[in-house]
């Protein structure tokens, strides 16, 4: 079947719905067979952000406050909108996005995009981005409320990806911690993917690191990420956090593996966890600790410290010789 032929199906089993429906304002739901769905050919999903932010897909990053959320939101922003890189994830082609910020201010805004586009900040690009500040306007803006949801939708027309930074802010309905008040978000973030959106939600994580509130925000994401802070990370030290996939729907192995970020003069740098422990290890070692010591100020077992000193050796040896 042809897209053309998706449409005429939807069509059919929307009027068989509503010819059963009988009573005006009777709530229809629409039904195809097995058969049908699969005789369908659906277009391909693509991705906005290869591999873990496709199109008409729902996402999360969280973290704690301080921690780079809002570097990240913005950078991802700016790779989906000029079709480029960021961290380790590709945008394959440019397309547009929204950004809906509820805790910066308009300075602070201007100053990081500022950062990130530098002297490439082409007016083609720019325009492909479009914020909704909360600084800016008469109000605070609650997207756990219908009105301002409608009030948000001519502005979403034509926008491939949405990014909600941050929940607290943007959808303090009731208290956090109860499942009930994120219904209200979750409708609109499924009504978005209907229209062929993406939506990211930008959210904080609590003091024992995990999620703000209830997790049933997980339910229909498609992807979860987490920043978590490195073991030796230090607050100078500014935008560094270890990225962790709670959740990948879609993609696996080395895509999914986790990685730390840094944020420096030179921009943004990443390595494997694997790497970073390992240069750990060396550090710990050079400061006169023993393996024991080492494996208890990292967590983990003497063995593992053993196999990270000699690889740490191992690739030593050879720029030595």
């Amino acid at each position: 079947m042809t897209d053309m032929d998706v449409e005429a199906l939807v069509r059919e089993a929307v009027a068989n719905a509503a010819a059963r429906a009988g009573a005006a304002g009777q709530k229809r739901l629409v039904a195809i067979t097995a058969e049908q769905l699969l005789a369908t050919e659906f277009p391909p999903r693509e991705m906005l952000l290869g591999p873990w932010l496709p199109s008409k897909g729902l996402a999360m990053i969280y973290g704690r406050r301080g921690l780079g959320k809002t570097h990240v939101a913005l950078g991802i922003a700016w790779a989906v909108a000029t079709g480029g890189t960021f961290l380790r994830w590709r945008a394959p082609a440019p397309r547009r996005v929204v950004i809906v910020d509820g805790e910066m201010s308009g300075e602070s805004l201007q100053a990081r995009l500022a950062e990130i586009a530098g002297d490439a900040a082409g007016v083609a690009t720019l325009a492909r981005i479009r914020i909704i500040a909360a600084d800016l306007q008469e109000r605070s803006i609650n997207l756990a409320e219908e009105a301002d949801q409608r009030a948000l939708e001519p502005y979403l027309a034509g926008a491939d990806l949405v990014i909600v930074d941050n929940i607290s802010t943007l959808a303090p309905y009731g208290r956090e911690n109860e499942a009930e008040s994120w219904l209200p978000m979750q409708t609109w973030g499924l009504a978005q993917r209907r229209a062929g959106r993406t939506v990211l939600f930008i959210h904080h994580a609590g003091k024992d690191g995990a999620q703000r509130g209830t997790s049933r925000r997980e339910d229909v994401l498609d992807s979860v990420l987490a920043l978590r802070e490195p073991p030796d990370y230090q607050p100078a030290q500014g935008a560094r956090f270890c990225v962790h996939f709670e959740k990948a729907r879609g993609f696996h192995g080395r895509e999914a593996e986790p990685f730390e970020a840094a944020f420096g003069a030179g921009g943004w740098t990443t390595r494997d966890l694997s790497d970073a422990d390992m240069e750990r290890a060396v550090a710990l070692r050079g400061d006169g600790l023993t393996m024991r010591e080492i494996a208890d100020a990292m967590g983990t077992s003497k063995s593992r410290v053993d196999r990270m000193l000699k690889r740490a050796d191992e690739k030593r040896e050879p720029n030595e010789a």
